[in-house]
């Protein structure tokens, strides 16, 4: 009898056992989470992310890896994020280039409404316009009058980026004249800038500030609707005739469409909690990065409202980019 009882209090023990199972299996995250950043190192994307790791990692009990998958205009890690199966891929990038890419590219290796999902926005900056010291100009009028006397070439984060479009959009409204030079991210654009190889480039503040800080670069305006308080002098491209011209980068967190919604929220709490941090905000206000948090339902509204801005762009401008990754 005594057996007996032992056998059923061992088998009554096993719907627990196997309840602590399933629980234990569908533990999120059970593997090194991998942050896909889609342009080159030091790039105010990647800036973010390598800030992010630590203290993710902390929040989650697993390694986070960043990874960077440079090229296409950000299409290139979109899509190993957008057709990644295995839950523990991430992709921080700025949100205007997913925004952008439907319509630069004729055909893209994946769909942004069906295959990503925001999950959070977390941080906002201005672009800004700088040169070469040895650029005989100062402010942007000057800036566009010289152009028209002389070769410009103008730095581009990549084919198809945020960066791309302000450029081709500040053409737009000043008519200055300058030859894209295209690169695989926000730091070798404004890494060749600072070499003279190009003599101008319009960025995010956390890539360009500090070479204009170290006397690199010359500022000519900030893209945002107010001043920058790192450079309080420095009036806006729009003061100095850009009507209503306004420009920045958006770093924000997409995941595939297959990530489960309680997944999706896990991540969004924890990725929220860390940006509002005081360390983390003070460290990022420095280089000239607000921290913004939006929902994922808000994160993906965004990107829709971006998308038919861009569009508008790139239908004045007339240069569809054909092919894709």
């Amino acid at each position: 009898m005594a057996n007996r009882r032992h056998i059923l209090q061992s088998l009554g023990a096993f719907p627990m056992l196997a309840a602590f199972g399933v629980s234990h299996a569908e533990a999120w995250p059970s593997r090194p989470l991998r942050i896909v950043v889609p342009n080159a190192p030091g790039g105010t994307s990647d800036i973010i992310g390598r800030l992010l790791t630590k203290p993710l990692s902390d929040a989650l009990g697993q390694p986070v890896i960043i990874e960077n998958r440079a090229g296409a205009g950000g299409n290139i890690g979109a899509a190993a994020v957008a057709q990644a199966t295995d839950q523990h891929t991430v992709l921080l990038c700025d949100v205007g280039g997913l925004a952008i890419s439907p319509s630069i590219y004729k055909t893209l290796p994946y769909n942004l409404d069906r295959d990503l999902q925001g999950v959070a926005m977390l941080a906002q900056s201005p672009h800004l316009l700088a040169v070469h010291p040895s650029v005989e100009a100062n402010n942007l009028q000057e800036l566009i009058a010289l152009s028209k006397r002389t070769r410009l070439n103008v730095a581009l984060a990549g084919q198809g980026t945020p960066n791309h479009l302000a450029t081709v959009q500040l053409a737009q409204i000043t008519g200055i004249q300058w030859q894209h030079v295209p690169y695989k991210g926000g730091a070798p654009a404004v890494g060749d800038t600072v070499a003279n190889v190009t003599q101008a480039v319009l960025n995010g503040m956390a890539a360009t500030y500090p070479q204009v800080q170290g006397g690199k670069l010359k500022a000519i305006g900030v893209a945002g609707k107010t001043r920058s308080p790192l450079l309080p002098n420095l009036p806006t491209l729009a003061e100095q005739g850009a009507t209503d011209f306004e420009s920045g980068t958006w770093q924000g967190v997409t995941v595939s469409s297959k990530l489960p919604k309680d997944q999706v929220a896990r991540l969004h709490a924890e990725l929220v909690r860390i940006v509002q941090e005081p360390a983390l905000r003070a460290q990022l206000r420095d280089a000239g990065v607000d921290m913004v948090a939006m929902s994922p339902v808000e994160t993906t509204q965004f990107i829709a409202r971006d998308r038919v801005r861009w569009a508008k762009v790139v239908k004045q401008a007339g240069n569809t980019i054909e092919g894709s990754t």
